[in-house]
């Protein structure tokens, strides 16, 4: 009676009862007994004539409460029943209650991939529910928008009473929403990971006897989050210093490169290298994928591995027999190996093999690569490359080691303050790739060639180098084949 304008509902524990009211009974001397005073209404009663607003998930989980919902927005009435009377379980007279007629909207929060498993499996979802509205996740990092930002963060300030942020806190955070939102072009909308971070940089403030929030305050409360749940990347980075997990950091190698792969726990992703060998032998045109072979290897890495070799195939065998065998694998890997960021990796390993050219151990690469041999864009780029960074540091850096990444990674780059700092200094390096032949060219230091008006290689580049392996492997073929 005192609400003005229409009703909006919330009801956070959307279980059938109290979606759709129910009738209470009192026990008296061992008898249950009830009156009109003890009908209670439930959640579309409460929004009737307005806005009932619910957590998909939660509504999903709870027994009938979907159907019972969709049974009253077709009836377009809501009707007071037990569970117990529904399905006929219990029957006994009782009281019973007219049914209302009701007009409300409903709305329906939740992850998308609900929305398109209800849209696929029930046909009455797209019935009820019309209307669909994908949110965002993130926004475009622009002054204007850093602005906004701020005046949020600031909103935040003020609502959670936190002590004041400066300017070098508020832009640390901005650039945290950056790395969250695994684009440097981005801001994230999630909001609640940017308060759990200020709440954290005021307690460490007020730790340090401190009145004012600085960045150094932000960049503990990243830190000291980081470190509450990173044992198993120190366990693993401490196996390699060890020479338990065996990656070289230094020298040159054939056929031998350090591949970066993604570990993620929850919501802690970290990276660490990975060696990844090739050999090659003769054979008849056939590389072998060992993970795939002891089905080890996803489908996606598979399709990574068949794809450079038909890339090998077309570019050096496409008049000719590929008179070779070659095998390619992760070391010391004992799990599911998934995904096709190692490809350029694994591409660059079976070239630096058949040119007998050493990859310098210095460096380490990712990338996906196509039939064309171009170099496509990974995920956990940032992980990927202070993953190898903290290997190179904890045994010294000396202005030699790097990453090499897709160019078109380039963008999500937002890296931590130490690898910013080593990288500035020329103690680290990140290379931006366009083709595998960028990449076996720093990791090799040889040029890789291109292909001239003879339709010659040039002398000594790295694909010249693989064509006169090829031949020596065709004459070897031919030879067996005449005895």
């Amino acid at each position: 009676s005192q609400l003005k304008g229409a009703p909006v509902i919330y009801e956070d524990n959307p279980i059938y009862n109290n979606l759709l009211g129910r009738i209470e009974h009192t026990s008296r001397m061992g008898v249950l007994s009830t009156d009109f005073t003890l009908i209670k209404p439930g959640a579309i009663h409460l929004a009737n004539g307005g806005f009932l607003i619910l957590d998909v998930r939660k509504l999903l989980l709870q027994p009938y409460a979907w159907e019972g919902l969709k049974r009253a927005l077709y009836s377009k009435q809501i009707r007071i029943q037990s569970l117990a009377e529904l399905f006929s379980f219990v029957s006994m007279s009782g009281l019973e209650a007219e049914p209302i007629p009701i007009d409300l909207k409903v709305v329906l929060l939740g992850d998308r991939i609900l929305y398109y498993l209800l849209l696929q499996y029930d046909p009455e979802f797209s019935e009820l529910f019309k209307i669909a509205a994908d949110f965002e996740e993130d926004l475009e990092r622009t002054a204007e928008n850093n602005l906004l930002y701020a005046r949020v963060i600031a909103t935040l300030i003020s609502k959670e009473q936190l002590l004041p942020f400066d300017r070098s806190a508020i832009g640390r955070i901005i650039e945290f929403s950056s790395r969250q939102a695994n684009n440097a072009g981005k801001l994230t909308t999630h909001m609640l990971s940017i308060l759990d971070l200020m709440r954290e940089s005021d307690q460490w403030t007020q730790d340090a006897g401190v009145k004012v929030v600085a960045a150094e305050h932000v960049q503990q409360a990243i830190d000291a989050k980081n470190r509450r749940v990173d044992r198993l990347q120190q366990d693993l980075q401490q196996e390699i210093q060890d020479g338990t997990i065996l990656i070289d950091t230094e020298g040159a190698t054939p056929g031998q490169v350090n591949g970066l792969s993604v570990i993620s726990l929850g919501n802690h992703s970290f990276a660490l290298p990975t060696r990844i060998t090739a050999t090659v032998h003769f054979g008849e045109g056939k590389v072998i994928d060992i993970s795939r072979e002891v089905k080890l290897g996803g489908a996606i890495h598979s399709k990574g591995v068949l794809i450079l070799s038909s890339f090998l195939s077309a570019r050096f065998a496409s008049e000719r027999p590929l008179s070779l065998a070659a095998s390619i694998t992760f070391e010391q890997t004992y799990g599911k190996i998934e995904g096709d960021s190692a490809a350029v990796g694994e591409l660059c390993s079976l070239m630096s093999v058949l040119a007998n050219a050493p990859v310098k151990q210095s460096l380490a690469v990712t990338g996906s690569v196509n039939q064309l041999g171009q170099v496509q864009a990974i995920g956990g780029v940032n992980e990927k490359i202070e993953g190898f960074f903290d290997i190179c540091k904890s045994r010294g850096l000396n202005g030699t080691q790097g990453v090499l990444i897709p160019a078109s990674n380039v963008k999500h780059l937002m890296l931590r303050q130490d690898v910013v700092a080593a990288a500035e200094a020329g103690q680290f390096h990140i290379y931006p790739i366009n083709t595998v032949d960028d990449a076996i060219s720093l990791l090799t230091g040889i040029d890789a060639g291109v292909k001239g008006k003879t339709g010659k290689y040039p002398k000594n580049s790295i694909n010249q180098r693989i064509d006169k392996r090829i031949d020596e492997l065709i004459n070897l073929r031919s030879k067996f084949t005449l005895h």
